[in-house]
């Protein structure tokens, strides 16, 4: 009997929004990752949806912001060999 009293007192009333995902939602949520296109409208869906499971909300926009710093160092490295290039043929005429 005390054990049951200690049990129910241990549990908490946490919001939807704020319970941990199971396997199974994280399976679903990496197959829609792997749909082009789909998947960017979803990272933008969650990062920045009003409604929606904090632990995936986090996990969007800490991929955004991988991505976003891939990207803008795809461009710098780009861009650096392309000047590059310029610079390599102005010196060769």
């Amino acid at each position: 009997m005390e054990q049951q009293q200690h049990q129910q007192q241990l549990q908490v009333n946490v919001p939807e929004n704020e319970r941990v995902m199971s396997v199974k939602e994280w399976l679903i949520t990496f197959l829609i990752m792997m749909v082009p296109v789909v998947n960017l409208v979803m990272y933008f869906v969650w990062a920045f949806g009003s409604e929606g499971n904090l632990n995936r909300k986090n996990w969007a926009k800490a991929n955004l912001l991988i991505m976003g710093v891939c990207i803008g160092l795809y461009l710098c490295v780009f861009f650096f060999i392309l000047i590059l290039a310029f610079i390599g043929a102005s010196v060769e005429q």
